[in-house]
């Protein structure tokens, strides 16, 4: 598989620009803003989403320089939304160190993640396009109904697979499609193509949260920089748990309903439940979703022609499928 600083590598400039950016409009001359915003550009994600921007942006020929700003937006969109999801869970850490609301507490994080939704719009305004800000507006509030399902599926053990995707393709998938349609818009690009980026994003967006799913009870505790089996111990079934209580024994279903109710696992609980889904082929239906999702994604990128971007475009469904992180 080709290494993700090989994919990024024909973007490479604009990734520069884009954390110039989001470097700048973090700052502030108020001092508690400063310090938080100091803390969050101290640990930057992977910028897939802005990744999908430019990728795109390239793909329909875009010239300018709005995709930087829109991918600052996305990103200030994401931010914002994992700051107000660590608030929900109560997480302490965040990539591998404290999270905002574990170190300023719920009200600042609460008014931070405010302000990022809000800095994310200022921003998406100098484009001076209603078009640009009808996507980002019906991505945020997806992103936010998402949350707002998921918050109150949690604990429920008779969650379906139709209830978990429809949360993950509000949640995560929205973002990824408006960062397809988003480069589309500011190209110009005809309606079919703009659909076809859009879908693309949305499907690379399934396959991105069903394998951040399997990650959490296969993955790596530093690697990922969070507990594993955390979604279960707040209350959060994923697909390889909800199939597995589809055709669980009660000695399975018990394991499962204590660590929702006690909120809290041990190494061993961590073995037991991963043997259980290994036994019962729940992370391998789970893999062969995401792989669907991964061809549904390339199927939409049929209509382009070939070029250096749909080429790299075309490697990231398998890229996620063999991620770490």
């Amino acid at each position: 598989m080709v290494p993700p600083d090989e994919l990024r590598a024909p973007i490479r400039a604009k990734l520069d620009s884009l954390e110039k950016l989001f470097s700048a409009e973090l700052r502030s001359d108020i001092p508690i803003i400063a310090r938080i915003n100091g803390h969050i550009a101290s640990q930057a994600g992977k910028r897939v989403r802005p990744s999908l921007v430019f990728l795109a942006a390239d793909l329909v020929g875009y010239g300018g320089s709005g995709d930087v700003t829109l991918a600052a937006v996305v990103e200030f969109i994401h931010t914002a939304t994992l700051i107000h999801d660590d608030i929900i869970d109560d997480a302490s850490t965040r990539r591998g160190v404290p999270s905002v609301n574990a170190l300023w507490g719920n009200t600042l994080s609460v008014l931070l993640g405010d302000y990022l939704y809000l800095k994310s719009m200022e921003l998406a305004l100098r484009e001076r396009s209603l078009r640009v800000l009808d996507v980002l507006t019906a991505a945020t509030m997806t992103t936010i109904e998402g949350e707002m399902l998921e918050d109150s599926l949690a604990g429920d053990l008779h969650t379906t697979r139709e209830a978990y995707l429809d949360v993950i393709r509000r949640k995560t998938a929205a973002l990824f499609g408006a960062c397809g349609q988003l480069a589309a818009v500011l190209a110009g690009a005809d309606p079919e193509r703009e659909e076809a980026l859009k879908s693309y994003g949305l499907n690379v967006g399934m396959a991105f949260q069903i394998v951040d799913d399997m990650l959490d009870f296969v993955g790596d505790e530093h690697t990922l920089g969070k507990p594993v089996i955390n979604d279960l111990t707040e209350g959060k079934l994923t697909l390889p748990v909800i199939e597995l209580l589809e055709r669980a024994e009660p000695d399975e279903v018990a394991l499962v309903t204590r660590l929702v109710e006690k909120r809290t696992a041990t190494a061993e609980d961590h073995n037991r439940l991963v043997s259980m889904l290994m036994r019962r082929g729940t992370l391998e239906s789970s893999e062969r979703l995401a792989e669907d999702y991964g061809r549904r994604a390339l199927k939409s990128l049929a209509i382009f022609d070939d070029s250096p971007a749909k080429r790299v475009l075309e490697k990231v469904p398998d890229l996620l499928l063999v991620r770490t992180s």
